[in-house]
């Protein structure tokens, strides 16, 4: 019998590499009043691509693998993300996928945060793992959060309550998306932002094998805003995905036919821009933009692979430009 996968076990290490080469990855560290581990991955600390990459894989669960290379796909930004994972499911959506809610109220202190990372398969807070049909149990967990300062007591406190840690084995980190940290965190969801579309469109996710991402990574930013729409658009326009599915031809051809950006009313111009259409209301851009901007699914059955969408090189220069 296969013993289940607990992805909050399997990324324990990687946390306490994290947190054991602070100072080499330009990372800053503060604790909470219960003794939960905060680390500043671009506030008040630079951080780097590595702790970029390093994050990308704790958001994942450890069932990830992230890699930084030189390509010559985009000859002005040669530097790009890797990502591939053996169990995409788990790891881009039980895992990566920031999807816990984690907004706080306060007379006029709002603190606004999306948690990623493994404790959402503890606190199980979304509906998504209904569909995922997977919850995990472990004494120690991490929270991705892409905020530009620390979150307030009562959300530490709802995050060890609702996992059922202990708040000293917490761990907590900050990337606001403007940082070098952040900036390569967010464009190594390229997989993820696949996957989850892939859910969105209905295709069985007990059908995917395997997948593998890249895309290339933006300047660092010097604003929110900016950061958001070269990150988006570093996926949405230079983002590429591979998925081995377990289907026959007709399916794969249509999941490709599907998947990419550009099947999306609101492809075609900058993220930024589109934003700033639907006046900052993230909910009404539509769904389908989210997506990498090439698509290659090949099936295991008969080894046929079908390839949609392409990269936008011009787009992805203008809004790296910005």
């Amino acid at each position: 019998m296969t013993e289940k996968i607990s992805i909050n076990k399997t990324v324990k290490p990687l946390v306490e590499n994290l947190l054991d080469n602070l100072n080499l990855l330009n990372l800053g560290l503060q604790e909470s009043e219960g003794g939960a581990k905060i680390v500043d991955a671009g506030i008040n600390n630079n951080g780097s691509l590595e702790s970029g990459r390093l994050i990308t894989e704790i958001c994942m669960g450890g069932l990830g693998r992230v890699s930084l290379s030189m390509t010559s796909n985009m000859p002005e930004w040669p530097t790009t993300i890797n990502v591939h994972s053996t169990n995409p499911v788990l790891s881009c959506l039980a895992s990566q996928y920031a999807g816990w809610n984690l907004s706080f109220v306060k007379e006029e202190d709002n603190f606004n945060a999306l948690g990623s990372g493994p404790c959402r398969a503890l606190a199980l807070k979304e509906d998504l793992f209904k569909d995922l049909n997977y919850s995990d149990k472990f004494f120690s967990t991490v929270v991705v959060m892409e905020v530009d300062r620390n979150p307030p007591q009562e959300i530490i406190d709802k995050i060890s309550t609702d996992c059922n840690v202990s708040e000293k084995n917490l761990t907590i980190i900050l990337t606001p998306t403007r940082s070098l940290s952040g900036t390569v965190q967010v464009v190594g969801r390229v997989l993820e932002v696949g996957m989850h579309k892939l859910h969105e469109i209905g295709f069985p996710l007990d059908k995917v094998i395997d997948g593998f991402g890249s895309a290339p990574i933006p300047p660092p930013a010097p604003d929110f805003l900016i950061g958001m729409g070269r990150t988006n658009d570093a996926i949405l326009y230079g983002g590429t995905i591979q998925l081995y599915v377990d289907v026959a031809d007709d399916e794969a051809y249509e999941l490709a036919k599907r998947l990419p950006s550009s099947t999306s009313k609101d492809y075609g111009k900058p993220f930024a821009d589109v934003f700033k259409e639907y006046k900052y209301d993230f909910y009404k851009i539509d769904k389908l933009l989210f997506s990498p901007a090439k698509v290659i699914v090949t099936t295991v059955k008969t080894g046929k692979t079908f390839t949609n969408g392409s990269i936008n090189i011009d787009l992805v220069n203008s809004s790296f430009n910005k």
